[in-house]
């Protein structure tokens, strides 16, 4: 049976970072010897056996990405670039002259089209995942066949209440799992805010929804393959009919994969993970990712420095 390709890491990097002050997350040290957690999200991937990084990031931000960022990470996996783009839409339609922010998660995969032919994971650049989590991913993503699979989309899910912030609101997709363990539903929920009772999703200009903070949710790590690209543009341009004249409006990963498992033209796996999921929403979030890491390097689940 012939071998499948090393899957590829995409990396999602074009975020604004306005709720933690307007500075890169994807650079600020975390680690002891100021690695970030991109830095460990690589040496997790490359353990599961990813053999590439893509990263979207905006063009302008290219020239201090690639000194922050590419010359370190490309001495240990080979590096490739995608940018996401205002502009980049489909034909006939135009990017609102009064929107600054990008077009979102799932249009952000969109923008890796042209730089990704074989299976692919999808991370935030500002997140920490887990060991557990990449092993996870990288064993599907490197099932023979993938793409004449009935099922080729994984996500990792992970529990709530391990990944709310202790400083503000933060966005979950809030999953339904089916009981062979396939995803039958996404919901995006943005306004998730901590509370004693668990948690409680307060939109602006909706209803408040309490939530016990033992439901699944996602992450934003995902598995694909390259059909989902087809797939991801009918959702956008539904997405741009609806929603397109918004300025604020997001077109999110969890959005279109709903979209497509509704639609019957994909199926997602579930896939449990021992990994706990910590990032890095707010500036006063820092303190407690860095005390999280040194506990992991304690463990001996990562050298310290992480790089020799």
């Amino acid at each position: 049976m012939p071998t499948s390709p090393p899957p590829t890491l995409l990396v999602l990097a074009a975020g604004m970072s306005t709720r933690y002050g307007g500075t890169s997350k994807q650079t600020d040290g975390m680690g002891p010897q100021g690695e970030t957690l991109l830095d460990y999200s690589v040496a997790d991937a490359k353990r599961a056996g990813f053999g590439r990084v893509v990263f979207v990031i905006r063009k302008e931000a290219e020239g201090a990405f690639r000194a922050a960022v590419v010359t370190r990470l490309e001495k240990i996996l080979p590096v490739d670039l995608a940018y996401q783009d205002l502009q980049d839409l489909p034909a006939g339609f135009h990017c609102p002259p009064e929107r600054t922010k990008p077009w979102g998660t799932g249009h952000a995969v969109l923008a890796a089209r042209q730089a990704i032919e074989e299976p692919f994971a999808v991370i935030n650049a500002d997140d920490f995942y887990g060991r557990d989590s990449f092993a996870q991913l990288g064993a599907f993503l490197q099932t023979p066949g993938l793409s004449q699979q009935p099922c080729r989309a994984c996500m990792v899910g992970f529990v709530l209440a391990n990944t709310l912030s202790e400083h503000g609101k933060v966005a979950r997709g809030l999953c339904t799992v089916r009981p062979d363990g396939l995803l039958s539903a996404v919901e995006e929920l943005t306004d998730i805010y901590k509370t004693p009772q668990g948690a409680e999703n307060r939109p602006e200009g909706g209803m408040n929804r309490s939530l016990q903070g033992s439901e699944l949710v996602s992450m934003n790590m995902w598995g694909f393959t390259p059909e989902i690209f087809s797939g991801l543009q009918e959702q956008f341009i539904a997405f741009l009919q609806t929603r397109g004249v918004s300025p604020k409006a997001e077109f999110y990963i969890p959005l279109g994969i709903d979209g497509l498992i509704r639609a019957g033209m994909e199926q997602c796996r579930v896939l449990p993970t021992a990994s706990r999921w910590f990032g890095v929403t707010y500036q006063d979030d820092k303190p407690f990712v860095q005390g999280e890491l040194r506990k992991l390097i304690e463990a001996g689940e990562y050298p310290n420095p992480l790089w020799s």
